[in-house]
């Protein structure tokens, strides 16, 4: 044999459309997909996978799949493109250069029946899926209440959100049906019960949970016996849990977690960095809203330039 005919089929052997010849396999099969991924993301047989059917992908020759892993209450929510071939897996996503590369987020964030406090109409929209329970929370909103509308009087306005983690924080749920009940009874003092049990957090349990808020209620001006009934009925859950899914479907697995303008900022970050991305974002409004801003123009001093 000539050696370039050897090397000819030595390189279709090695090239990747060689391989899955070989191979024979597909990530089109879900079979395939959830061991090729379980190896990927080191998901042992204790967490349960389930693979979305294959829908349309925003670029041409892919299929898209979700692919959830949980285990106990912990989920997370993973975007897959499958080539039309079944030979190539990409991890990531996809952008539009003519749309905001935050268009999928904010898509899912919603603002209607939600606490807010700020500018209504505001250049800079933040959105906190936040945990009564959570200390690093309570860090969050002890700096957010105190620096964020002091800081940005008119460019802000902040939307909070329920995402009250069961599995490691026992009485948190309860705080979020109860903070949803006095939202409900009256809007603007859900700010003074966001503040006074993040204040307590330290005292509360599960079992003293209710004493502590029909005491809290009972010298804030609130209709105790109504308070005490939403929050006995739970009538206030399903916006807990509707909370809760649209943060899964935000790929939100801590907290705290804050959107500014659809940008993901997880973790509990301190407030000069939070003043910077927020400056940003006013910035980038204020070009867009101008038609944009040239940059890295090199430009000759010619009459035309002046």
């Amino acid at each position: 044999m000539k050696p370039w005919i050897a090397l000819g089929i030595l390189s279709l052997l090695l090239s990747p459309a060689g391989w899955t010849q070989a191979a024979g396999k597909s990530a089109l099969d879900k079979p395939t997909l959830e061991a090729y991924l379980r190896h990927l993301l080191l998901w042992n047989p204790q967490i349960q996978v389930s693979i979305s059917d294959a829908k349309s992908a925003p670029m041409p020759g892919f299929k898209e799949f979700t692919v959830t892993g949980s285990y106990g209450e912990a989920r997370i929510d993973e975007v897959f493109y499958v080539s039309d071939d079944g030979s190539r897996i990409v991890r990531g996503a996809v952008y539009d250069v003519n749309e905001s590369p935050f268009k999928s987020e904010l898509s899912k964030l919603t603002t209607d029946l939600h606490p807010s406090m700020g500018a209504p109409g505001a250049p800079v929209v933040l959105a906190l899926f936040s945990d009564y329970q959570c200390s690093y929370c309570r860090q969050e909103a002890k700096q957010l209440r105190a620096n964020l509308l002091k800081t940005f009087p008119t460019q802000v306005r902040l939307y909070f959100k329920d995402f009250p983690i069961d599995a490691i924080h026992p009485w948190a749920r309860y705080a979020a049906i109860a903070g949803r009940c006095v939202f409900r009874q009256d809007a603007p003092k859900f700010w003074d019960y966001h503040d006074w049990i993040f204040d307590k957090q330290g005292e509360v349990t599960p079992e003293n949970l209710k004493g502590r808020l029909m005491e809290w209620a009972g010298g804030s001006g609130l209709d105790v016996m109504q308070l005490g009934r939403c929050y006995d009925q739970r009538q206030t859950e399903a916006e807990v849990n509707a909370s809760l899914a649209e943060a899964r479907s935000l790929r939100v697995d801590s907290t705290p977690t804050l959107f500014v303008n659809g940008r993901k900022v997880p973790g509990s970050v301190s407030f000069a960095q939070l003043k910077a991305i927020i400056e940003f974002e006013i910035g980038h409004v204020e070009a867009a809203g101008k038609g944009g801003v040239k940059c890295c123009e090199v430009a000759l001093p010619t009459p035309l330039g002046k």
